[in-house]
């Protein structure tokens, strides 16, 4: 019969930072929160995701005895300044649809358990991030995420993949807590520009970048444009200014070759004028949580990710793509992109984009003159 250490010796020759073991026993707090939060979270349960069920392992996988906890390191090298100034890291090698980087290093381990006769389950809607600390890997922090305790400098540049098996084993001791030094007065919610994270390890989901990039309905609020920035999809702003990560990025990280392979194909004049084609073969693959139904939100995002460089340079590329786009949401963030770049040609371009347009974008070109006068 295979051993617990046998285990952690092969995930650890896969390439895994570290493994850690607990129960399969229901996460009731974790269930008791996202009921008490039920409205901020209704929109993850409309989506598929069954956070609900995914409190209780059994439910997933009746024969579940024990959570085995990977833990991935998504930032084991460095990205591209242009693609980190636009993208959260954890999305820029993401393989779950290509397959062809950490999903083969999952497969290879779940065929090792097989091959010791462990049924074994890894499901999408399990608490990762309190299975991580559960099984003794780590503790959270007040951005709500998970940091490493034994690898990764500590970061939390780390993905916890849970792997529920129906064999019994000897759990860790529980890290469950939060880890951020005392002398920190709260970094992370003081840099959340749309003040998602409230304190105390508590988030509203909504107002979350990543959350607004990808699942936000319509033309997103104009008091949350600003302070999206450049974020396209996804976002690090409260990780980037956690000291619990500075020793990490202190780090001379060599160059990740196969993102910076793709960097060219997500500017951000690209994302504006993309077609469908260019959607799925050059972008979906790697950034799935926005289907080709749904392009509009790269182009409006690629929009206000324009006007929020405030660089003169994007105007011809913000009118050219007015005159070719037929979604309302999209013209609409680029009259907007327009008028927060300012100036005299940007004035001169909003003044060009009518007439003929829906009564929600004339009005975002009235509003943009109006403040560029």
């Amino acid at each position: 019969m295979v051993t617990k250490q046998a285990i952690i010796d092969e995930a650890l020759r896969l390439g895994f930072e570290d493994v850690g073991f607990t129960t399969a026993e229901p996460f009731e707090s974790h269930r008791f929160y996202l009921q008490e939060h039920a409205e901020e979270y209704a929109w993850a349960e409309s989506a598929g995701l069954s956070l609900l069920e995914g409190t209780n392992p059994r439910a997933i996988f009746p024969k579940a005895q024990t959570i085995i906890v990977l833990l991935e390191n998504y930032c084991r090298q460095s990205f591209p300044t242009p693609l980190v100034n636009h993208f959260g890291r954890c999305y820029l090698d993401d393989d779950r649809i290509t397959r062809d980087g950490l999903s083969l290093k999952i497969k290879a381990f779940r065929g090792f358990l097989r091959e010791n006769a462990i049924d074994s389950r890894v499901p999408f809607n399990l608490p990762h991030r309190l299975a991580a600390a559960r099984a003794g890997l780590g503790t959270l922090g007040k951005n709500c995420l998970f940091y490493a305790g034994r690898v990764a400098a500590g970061s939390s540049w780390v993905l916890p993949i849970t792997v529920v098996v129906d064999r019994a084993f000897e759990a860790d001791e529980a890290t469950i807590g939060m880890g951020c030094p005392t002398w920190c007065r709260g970094a992370c919610v003081a840099a959340c520009p749309t003040q998602a994270l409230k304190g105390g390890g508590r988030i509203d989901p909504r107002r979350c970048i990543s959350y607004l990039s990808y699942f936000g309905q319509g033309l997103t609020p104009l008091k949350l444009r600003a302070p999206m920035g450049l974020y396209v999809y996804g976002c690090d702003r409260c990780q980037l200014v956690c000291p619990r990560n500075a020793p990490w990025l202190a780090r001379n990280l060599p160059v990740n070759q196969r993102v910076a392979a793709m960097a060219p194909d997500f500017d951000l004049a690209r994302l504006l004028r993309m077609d469908v084609d260019y959607f799925q073969e050059r972008i979906w693959p790697h950034m799935f949580y926005v289907g080709t139904r749904d392009m509009w939100r790269w182009r409006m995002n690629a929009a206000r990710a324009m006007g929020n460089t405030l660089d003169p340079a994007y105007i011809p590329e913000l009118a050219q793509a007015f005159a070719a786009e037929k979604d309302e949401r999209v013209q609409a963030m680029i009259a907007w992109a327009l008028g927060r770049i300012g100036g005299n040609e940007a004035l001169s371009a909003l003044q060009g984009l009518g007439p003929g347009v829906s009564e929600t974008v004339s009005r975002e070109i009235n509003q943009a003159l109006q403040e560029l006068k």
